[in-house]
C-alpha cells in the first residue's frame, strides 16, 4: 500500500485487518516491524535481521522519492486534509509516528544513513504542514491520537542536535493534560489509555530534552497515580481501552476487555525513564511485574502471533491473531516487545551497574571494562548466579534488586555468605575491586501473597513472587473456530464463544494464601486449591495458551489484607 499511495507499480497480495486497503491505520505495522528489526540487531547481532530492516527502509524511500514532497505512507495526504476540516480520520499521524520511530530506530541502531534521511524529509513533512496552524486549531487537530510524535521529534533532535525539530515536538504536546497533572491532579477518568500514555512518554523525553521540571513533574505523577491506584495484580491498566472511573476503583473493571497490550509496553516504556531520574527499585519492581504478567504471556508459543486485549474476568481465554490478517496495534507494540526482552535488566551511573531483572543474559559495559555473565532459572528457581567475566582495576559497586515480594533473601559472594543489608524493595550493594572468575550468588526465595482489589479486599488475586496465579478452568466451549480472530470474525475480545464461566468462591480463613494453596511437589510452578468446593489447579497466567482461566476470587471470608513492601503499588500483601 506505500508503492499504491506513491502510484508505482505492484503486484502484491495485501494484507488484511488494519493493514487491508480500505483500512486508515494501514502502514503502522511497518513502522513497528522497523523497530523490532534494528532492536533485535541491537540485543543479538544477527545479520539477516538488521538487512530485513534496512531493505524495507529502501522500499519507504524509493516510495518517498516517487511522492516528492517529503511524504511517506501507506494511505494517501487526503487523510490529513480531513484531519485538518475537523472530519473524520482514524489517527494519521499516530500511523504516521509509528513509520518515523522505525526508521529512527534503524538510523541509530541498525546504522543506516537512508532511514535517517527518509525520517528528515518525513519531518520537514510535517513542520510544513503544522505551521499555518495557529494554537488553538493545533489543540484541535491533538484531540485525535497522535500516538508519541512529541517523544519521536524530541529523540529526533538529539540525534541531529538541531533544535528545530524540539520545536516542532512542542506543538505535540496537550497543555490541559499536562498541566492537570504537574499540578498532581488525577483527571484520567474518561480517557483513552493508549492514547494518553505515549504523550506523558513524550513529556518525559521533553524533561530530558529541555530540562523543563513541569514536564518531569507531570511524567513522575502520572507514573505513580497509575501504576498505584489504576493497575491491576498484573501491572497492566485499561478497561474497554479507558480509564472508567475514579483512581483506586477497580473491582467493577473486570472484563474480556482489560489490560490493553500496547498499554502495558508503552507503561514500561515511562518506568524505564522515570527508573533513570530516581533509581527507585519499586519502579524496577512495577516492570518485573508487567514484564512477566503482561508481556511474556502475549504471544502464542506455536506461532509467535499476539494478543490485544488479556482478559482479566473469569472464564475467558486469550484471543489471539493470525498471521496475515488482524494486525493491531498490540501485534505492532508485541513484536517490539519481543525483539528487545533483554531491555531493562540493566541499568549503570558513574560508579556502578544495577541489576534489575533476573533474566539470563550477558552484559559487556565496554566504558567500564566490566563484562558480567547472569545465570538463572528463575522464576521457576529462586538463586541468580553473577559472574565477573572482565572488571577495571578500579572498584565498582554491583547492585542487584531485592525484590518487594522475597523474604529470607541471602547472599554468597566466592562461596564466603555476605551480610545482605538491604531490605525487600532495595538493593543488595557489594562495591570491590573484581576480578575475573568472581561469582556473586543471591537467593531470592519466593512465597505466595494476596493482591487484592484497592476498593474490596474481598476480591483478590494471588501472586507468588512477582508472578500472577491463574486458576486452568478448562477448554468447553473453545475450538479452531473462537481461538483465534478469524478472517471471517476479525474480533479482539473473546466476547463470541459462549458466556463467562463462574468460578466458585474461595473459602479463606487468613490472608496468607498458604491457607487454601498448595504447592504440586513434582512441578515448581503449580499449586492446587485445599479445603474448597471444587479443586483448583494454579499455574502463572503467562503460561495459560488455549484455554479459559480465572485471575480474581472473591473470598466468602475475606480477611484484611494490608500493604506490606510495595506500598507504592497496588495493596499486596
Amino acid at each position: 500500500m506505500f508503492r499504491v499511495t506513491a502510484r508505482l507499480s505492484s503486484n502484491a497480495q495485501p494484507l488484511g485487518g488494519w493493514e487491508a486497503p480500505d483500512n486508515e491505520l494501514r502502514g503502522h505495522f511497518t513502522g513497528h516491524y522497523l523497530s523490532a528489526c534494528a532492536l533485535m540487531w541491537a540485543q543479538t547481532g544477527d545479520r539477516a535481521v538488521r538487512d530485513r530492516g534496512v531493505l524495507v527502509t529502501a522500499g519507504l524511500a524509493q516510495c518517498q522519492a516517487a511522492i516528492g514532497s517529503g511524504y511517506v505512507s501507506a494511505f494517501p495526504e487526503e487523510l490529513f486534509d480531513r484531519l485538518r476540516a475537523g472530519q473524520p480520520a482514524w489517527a494519521p499521524f499516530y500511523t504516521l509516528h509509528k513509520i518515523m520511530a522505525g526508521l529512527l530506530d534503524t538510523a541509530t541502531l541498525s546504522g543506516d544513513q537512508r532511514a535517517l534521511d527518509t525520517l528528515l524529509g518525513m519531518a520537514a513533512w510535517v513542520e510544513h504542514w503544522t505551521q499555518p496552524l495557529s494554537a488553538t486549531e493545533m489543540a484541535l487537530v491533538l484531540e485525535r491520537e497522535y500516538g508519541g510524535m512529541n517523544e519521536l521529534l524530541y529523540n529526533l533532535g538529539a540525534v541531529t542536535a538541531d533544535p528545530r525539530w524540539v520545536q516542532l515536538a512542542q506543538r505535540f504536546e496537550r497543555e490541559w493534560l499536562f498541566a492537570s497533572l504537574a499540578a498532581q491532579r488525577d483527571e484520567l477518568q474518561g480517557l483513552h489509555v493508549n492514547t494518553t500514555i505515549p504523550q506523558v512518554i513524550g513529556a518525559a523525553r521533553g524533561f530530558e530534552a529541555t530540562g523543563s521540571m513541569r514536564k518531569r513533574k507531570a511524567a513522575e505523577f502520572f507514573w505513580h497515580t497509575v501504576v498505584e491506584r489504576r493497575c491491576y495484580c498484573t501491572g497492566g491498566t485499561s478497561n474497554e481501552e479507558l480509564w472508567n472511573t475514579p483512581p483506586g476503583v477497580l473491582a467493577q473493571e473486570l472484563s474480556g476487555y482489560t489490560q490493553e497490550s500496547c498499554v502495558t509496553y508503552n507503561m514500561q516504556k515511562l518506568a524505564r525513564h522515570v527508573f533513570c531520574w530516581t533509581k527507585d527499585p519499586q519502579v524496577a519492581d512495577y516492570y518485573e511485574r508487567a514484564f512477566y504478567n503482561g508481556i511474556l504471556g502475549v504471544q502464542h508459543p506455536a506461532d509467535g502471533d499476539k494478543l490485544y486485549y488479556l482478559p482479566l474476568a473469569s472464564g475467558y481465554w486469550k484471543l489471539f491473531g493470525t498471521p496475515l490478517h488482524d494486525f493491531w496495534c498490540c501485534t505492532g507494540s508485541m513484536a517490539e516487545a519481543f525483539a528487545k526482552l533483554g531491555d531493562s535488566i540493566y541499568f549503570h551511573d558513574d560508579l556502578g551497574v544495577y541489576v534489575n531483572l533476573f533474566v539470563p543474559s550477558e552484559l559487556d559495559w565496554a566504558e567500564r571494562g566490566m563484562r558480567l555473565r547472569l545465570d538463572t532459572r528463575f522464576p521457576d528457581g529462586d538463586t541468580v548466579t553473577l559472574t565477573v567475566r572482565g572488571a577495571p582495576p578500579t572498584p565498582i559497586a554491583v547492585h542487584v534488586r531485592i525484590p518487594y515480594w522475597t523474604r529470607g533473601c541471602s547472599a554468597l559472594l566466592n562461596g564466603d555468605a555476605l551480610p545482605v543489608a538491604a531490605d525487600a524493595g532495595g538493593y543488595l550493594t557489594v562495591r570491590r575491586r573484581w576480578a575475573p572468575g568472581d561469582v556473586l550468588m543471591v537467593r531470592v526465595p519466593m512465597h505466595l501473597h494476596a493482591a487484592p482489589m484497592p476498593d474490596d479486599s474481598s476480591l483478590q488475586a494471588v501472586m507468588y513472587g512477582p508472578l500472577v496465579l491463574a486458576a486452568r478452568l478448562g477448554t468447553a466451549g473453545l475450538d479452531s473456530g473462537n481461538l483465534r480472530a478469524v478472517p471471517t470474525q476479525p474480533r479482539k475480545v473473546p466476547e463470541y464463544a459462549g458466556e463467562p464461566l463462574t468460578v466458585a468462591a474461595i473459602s479463606a480463613t487468613s490472608a496468607d494464601p498458604s491457607n487454601w494453596l498448595e504447592r504440586v511437589d513434582t512441578r515448581p510452578l503449580e499449586f492446587r486449591s485445599v479445603g474448597q468446593e471444587k479443586s483448583l489447579t494454579f499455574v502463572p497466567l503467562n503460561r495459560i495458551f488455549d484455554e479459559r482461566y480465572a485471575v480474581y476470587f472473591r473470598m466468602t471470608t475475606p480477611p484484611e489484607v494490608t500493604s506490606s513492601g510495595w506500598k507504592r503499588a497496588l495493596a499486596t500483601g
